[in-house]
């Protein structure tokens, strides 16, 4: 297709915006509160609301994009999302700052459910590796720079700029998809499927708002039971929808896929895996270490920076070798990266934390492509929408298990090293921090290996599966 690698760069620069966003705002937190003269436990949801609407909505739009052509919902939903980052960057109130976030994840939503089914029907196999390297590189970085770049900009500007930044990158997004976009075809008929929305976008909601709320108060209170109770009631009802549907949300014979089964799950892991260190690794330079917020930002960005090297290598060695084997040396390569954080400690050297940084991020690159290229690859044409918001909601999956289980580990060892319920950094006991996140990287490593195996199974079962 002509233009197909300016197309790439349009849709990955909103796939980098929409990821971005997802972690950006967890440096700016705590400024964000005492400006806007909240309590730290209700900040949280600046970034949990952003994430549980795009989480919600992943599988709809992936629907609409496949009933009325994916690059029309695309190109909808990059409005949406910059309108979204405009008013949240206002600094107006709390209530409008989560409205504008709310408006963010409805067009994040639109635009990543639709972006690697786009990839995918751009490009040939014998490209599409190097295609899917593009892609995964931009999704990658934007999961994992929000941190680095938010502590860059907040070491300047207000915060009201980690949302305004998305203002250029995305008008140059859309600029040039309106040259190089090609007009937006459906690829199957059908209805929309509303009984099964309804009953996932409840399940989204009652289950991770039940994650939230439990890491405030504790899992086994009334409010997160009943939640998690209506999201096993909702996943019984989704699930039965689907089966009868005659357009379902999700074709669950998708998941008769083998490669595309294993895929997914070694997604949800490895996403999973990197938001520990995300979440932890800012609070062992900042507070552990006392790092200034700049000098922080600037070490958290190495790994953003690796990525995009890695990541497009990792698609061109897809392309010219076994997806397969090099989506399982990729995640060889982070188990050992993995291995290192275990062992930094309060005097490490700073090289030492850059060398295992460089180590995991080659392999995360090296994983990302050759995984998605091979789930996408599986799945039958008329079913790319859905298949590639599936792969994006794992993603989301990933990043919002991974914040709260890397939390919920890191303060129930440090706990068990203090002697007592700790929720909070302590700064005259650094070595309970210490102990804290050496068995929070233990339980990520341990997540990595489940992938790591994953990806084994993946590799037996793509040989019997035509890629298409």
């Amino acid at each position: 297709m002509k233009n197909r690698w300016w197309i790439l760069v349009s849709i990955g620069l909103f796939a980098f915006m929409s990821n971005l966003d997802a972690s950006i705002v967890n440096v700016a937190m705590p400024l964000m509160a005492k400006q806007l003269q909240i309590p730290m436990n209700q900040i949280e949801w600046v970034v949990s609301l952003y994430l549980i609407v795009l989480s919600a909505f992943l599988l709809f739009f992936g629907k609409l994009g496949d009933l009325y052509g994916k690059i029309r919902i695309f190109k909808i939903g990059t409005i949406v999302f910059l309108m979204g980052s405009f008013l949240s960057g206002l600094q107006i109130n709390f209530p409008f700052l989560l409205f504008g976030r709310i408006i963010q994840g409805l067009g994040g939503a639109m635009t990543l459910s639709n972006t690697y089914g786009i990839t995918t029907a751009t490009f040939d196999l014998k490209e599409r590796g190097r295609a899917m390297g593009f892609i995964s590189t931009f999704v990658a970085l934007g999961a994992v720079a929000g941190p680095g770049v938010g502590g860059l900009i907040l070491a300047k500007l207000s915060w009201g700029y980690i949302f305004w930044v998305n203002l250029p990158i995305g008008l140059i997004a859309i600029i040039l998809g309106m040259f190089v976009l090609p007009k937006s075809t459906a690829e199957t008929s059908g209805k929309i499927d509303w009984a099964g929305f309804l009953n996932f976008a409840v399940l989204i909601v009652s289950f991770f708002v039940a994650i939230f709320i439990g890491q405030e108060v504790g899992y086994l209170k009334p409010i997160p039971l009943v939640l998690y109770a209506i999201a096993i009631v909702t996943f019984w009802g989704f699930i039965h929808s689907e089966k009868r549907a005659d357009s379902p949300l999700m074709p669950l014979s998708m998941f008769k896929i083998k490669p595309f089964t294993y895929g997914v799950g070694a997604a949800v892991l490895i996403f999973l895996s990197n938001f520990f260190t995300v979440v932890i690794i800012p609070f062992y330079l900042e507070d552990a270490r006392h790092l200034t917020a700049s000098e922080a930002g600037l070490l958290l960005i190495i790994f953003p920076i690796v990525m995009t090297f890695a990541g497009p290598i990792g698609g061109y060695l897809a392309d010219h070798f076994s997806q397969s084997r090099m989506a399982t040396l990729g995640l060889l390569i982070v188990a050992i990266g993995q291995s290192g954080y275990i062992f930094l400690g309060l005097n490490s050297p700073i090289w030492v934390y850059v060398a295992v940084t460089v180590v995991m991020a080659i392999g995360t690159g090296l994983f990302q492509s050759p995984n998605s290229d091979i789930v996408m690859s599986v799945v039958p044409r008329s079913q790319l929408g859905s298949a590639g918001s599936l792969n994006a909601l794992a993603r989301n999956i990933g990043m919002i298990s991974g914040t709260a289980l890397s939390t919920t580990t890191l303060f129930l060892a440090m706990s068990v090293k203090a002697g007592v319920r700790v929720t909070n950094y302590l700064p005259k006991q650094p070595e309970v921090f210490i102990f804290g996140m050496h068995a929070a990287f233990l339980v990520s490593l341990v997540i990595i290996i489940l992938a790591f195996l994953l990806s084994l199974l993946q590799g037996k079962a793509v040989a019997d599966v035509k890629l298409q």
